[in-house]
């Protein structure tokens, strides 16, 4: 299966409002599956659900999750001896995304699977991310937050490095300190960043939002911005019974856990 995160030089970004140039003018799907996963669930099975979603998925789908404890999620390329030292006090697992460290606990955790039918997959993964996190930033100003995407400045000679196909760089890292093109900011701080990989079976990307109110209806006004045209779904039996063989074949083992 091909991979992921690609970084390259890229003039730094700043935190811009979206204007008509920018406007999408429609939602990102024309059929959307929703799920909000309420059972809490350890780090490992978390990771595999999301993952068994992409094997079964048929049309975009949003699930929104929650953990069973405080965790900590890190970058498929990311080194264990970076997290390790929080392995007593949090469930650590290592994503099959990118990206860097993201506590986890107290955010609005969020996994999207596109499948290779749907149109949207066709789109380049940095399209697809900034498209999502638009969207997310459409939610969060109905209910008053002037959230924006961080955008590129072309006029800037400088460069810097980033992940442009995931909008995390893959150091030893909280992502939520380091801002990056296409993050979710509000008054210059970073509360939404994400990461990819893609697969033959479709592109999945995991998000979190955090560092703000999350008492709210925002995770149905993400999804309703993200499409019109939404039906509401459970993890079935099917998807949970192949999420649980993940969990034990993968993310809860130590082999994986310290890959690198």
């Amino acid at each position: 299966m091909s991979s992921e995160v690609e970084t390259s030089r890229v003039a730094p970004f700043k935190a811009v409002p979206r204007d008509s140039s920018t406007s999408l003018g429609m939602t990102i799907f024309a059929a959307l599956d929703v799920c909000h996963d309420d059972t809490p669930h350890s780090a490992a099975m978390n990771m595999a659900v999301d993952e068994a979603l992409l094997e079964y998925a048929a049309i975009p789908l949003i699930r929104f999750y929650r953990w069973q404890s405080p965790a900590l999620s890190f970058g498929y390329f990311g080194r264990f001896t970076d997290v390790a030292s929080y392995q007593c006090e949090r469930d650590l697992v290592r994503r099959w995304t990118g990206g860097g460290i993201v506590f986890h606990g107290e955010d609005l955790t969020y996994s999207l699977v596109i499948p290779t039918s749907d149109t949207a997959f066709a789109e380049s993964s940095t399209s697809i991310y900034e498209k999502i996190h638009q969207a997310l930033c459409d939610a969060l100003s109905e209910i008053g937050q002037r959230a924006v995407v961080a955008r590129v400045v072309d006029s800037d000679p400088g460069s810097a490095t980033v992940a442009t196909r995931t909008g995390i760089s893959d150091t030893g890292y909280s992502c939520f300190a380091n801002p990056v093109r296409a993050d979710v900011m509000i008054d210059g701080r970073k509360i939404a960043g994400a990461a990819q990989r893609r697969t033959r079976r479709g592109l999945l990307q995991q998000g979190s939002i955090q560092g703000i109110d999350l008492e709210t209806d925002l995770a149905q006004r993400f999804a309703r911005e993200l499409s019109t045209d939404r039906r509401e779904r459970k993890v079935d039996e099917e998807i949970l019974n192949r999420a649980r063989e993940v969990a034990e074949q993968k993310y809860g083992t130590e082999s994986w856990l310290r890959k690198r």
